[in-house]
């Protein structure tokens, strides 16, 4: 068997398409997954019991489920709720969603691990909550978990062929439209393995840089 470079040639239109979706998903995945995630820890943390208690079910819930099932629930059993959303859109919320309830984790870690002088100092000074969270307590736990946030963003990119299991049309879904167009498996696929480690490996050498300029 040889390569086959008209077929790389031929696939690199599909390719970009898959490689912009990809991007898209991630960036927006990301942050939904930063910002739940943060809502989920204050929540758990600081929240009366009567909140604690449902957020605590669904983050663990969501944790000891596979992201295929959530994903397959959200687009096939929703829309017969009357919820529907696109596939992309549909993707998005899967990912953000389930690496929400991982991120949660980081973050009460990184709150946990800010040293109580700091609380009782806002508490001393007499700031609001929404100043001690913004001023004292998050910029020090941020610091502390930014690289372990950085691995989950990793994982949520090698996660993103998931979603070509309803249909969008991220790198993944491209080549086997490309494969099934063509009977030529090797050269997309190929392509789209090597895209994930020239994507992935020098985001985790960025993690491992951060992670040794915080550690300082």
């Amino acid at each position: 068997m040889t390569w086959d470079w008209s077929a790389v040639a031929d696939f690199m239109p599909r390719f970009w398409d898959g490689v912009l979706v990809t991007l898209q998903i991630l960036v927006l995945g990301s942050l939904l997954s930063f910002t739940l995630g943060l809502v989920w820890a204050i929540a758990l943390r600081s929240g009366p019991r009567f909140v604690r208690w449902p957020v605590g079910l669904v983050t663990e819930f969501i944790r000891n489920t596979p992201l295929l099932v959530q994903l397959f629930f959200l687009f096939f059993v929703l829309p017969e709720w009357g919820v529907q959303f696109s596939a992309l859109t549909t993707g998005t919320i899967a990912i953000g969603l389930h690496y929400s309830t991982y991120t949660a984790q980081v973050y009460r870690a990184g709150i946990d691990a800010v040293p109580a002088g700091q609380w009782e100092a806002a508490t001393a000074l007499s700031l609001p909550a929404h100043r001690t969270w913004t001023a004292v307590i998050l910029p020090q736990a941020v610091r502390r978990i930014a690289p372990a946030l950085g691995n989950y963003v990793i994982a949520m990119l090698k996660d993103t062929p998931l979603l070509a299991g309803i249909s969008v049309l991220e790198m993944l879904q491209q080549s086997r439209l490309e494969s099934a167009a063509t009977f030529q498996y090797t050269e997309p696929l190929t392509v789209v393995g090597i895209a994930f480690i020239l994507i992935a490996y020098p985001a985790s050498l960025l993690v491992r840089t951060l992670e040794r300029r915080l550690a300082r």
